[in-house]
């Protein structure tokens, strides 16, 4: 069983982590169009047309899923893709619900919902959260935190005024913050400082589950693989994966 994981960049292996884990997969093809990262700034029709580009990519491997660990891609291209592929291909929003479903039995919590512009702007998240009794919500689009991931920025001077930026007016700390873009969990202990009382959210905790349910998978490999590909710059993909999945080799 072999899955390919696409994201814009870096911030898929937040999902890849969870999937290592899980013995669901002989393999894991991993592709960063890190050359065009980020997604969350780009229009519907852009995103749309990168990911079909990515779709192409996989159909040169013998996959049996595509895992779109983007949020971006999830709000806008999901259907396209699903359209032109032999092979089912999943999101992360779905699995980001389903995560707060389990981490959340209260309806009325407040839940802020982090995200790029284009995934802020479809409002997947909030509506199908709606969908689900929750409607104390509200979102912002802290865009920089991209960049930031992508240059390996997780800690530190610069990330703490970036926080500062975009948190500064937020008076109370929400019950859950849901990290919806897959950059983001690479920040987590950063932004879990920022607001203590809150419980983070984000895709990669459900997506095992998810998968496990919406395709009847179940844990059948001791060891994954692991093959890494890039538009820009693999060995700086790579090294993000040292450090974030801990690998010995790749």
């Amino acid at each position: 069983m072999k899955a390919g994981v696409y994201d814009s960049g870096v911030g898929g292996l937040s999902v890849v982590k969870s999937l290592l884990s899980s013995g669901l997969f002989s393999e894991i093809i991993y592709y960063g169009d890190t050359a065009r990262v980020p997604y969350g700034v780009k229009d519907k029709n852009t995103i749309i047309r990168y990911s079909l580009e990515a779709l192409e990519f996989f159909k040169n491997f013998d996959i049996d899923i595509m895992i779109a660990a983007c949020n971006s891609v999830s709000a806008y291209a999901i259907d396209e893709l699903q359209k032109n592929s032999n092979f089912p291909v999943t999101g992360v929003i779905n699995p980001g619900v389903l995560a707060v479903k389990n981490g959340l039995k209260d309806k009325n919590s407040k839940i802020l919902i982090l995200g790029t512009k284009a995934t802020i702007k479809s409002k997947k998240y909030e509506n199908l959260l709606k969908e689900s009794g929750f409607t104390n919500t509200f979102s912002i689009a802290p865009s920089l935190f991209v960049p930031i991931v992508e240059e390996g920025l997780f800690s530190g001077q610069v990330l703490q005024s970036v926080l500062d930026h975009y948190f500064k007016d937020i008076k109370s700390n929400p019950d859950a913050i849901i990290l919806g873009c897959t950059h983001f969990p690479l920040i987590s202990d950063a932004i879990g400082e920022y607001f203590p009382t809150s419980t983070l959210i984000h895709s990669g905790d459900a997506v095992v589950e998810y998968l496990q349910n919406k395709y009847n998978l179940d844990k059948k490999f001791d060891e994954t693989k692991m093959k890494f590909f890039a538009s820009e710059n693999p060995d700086g993909l790579k090294k993000v994966a040292y450090e974030w999945l801990n690998l010995e080799k790749i």
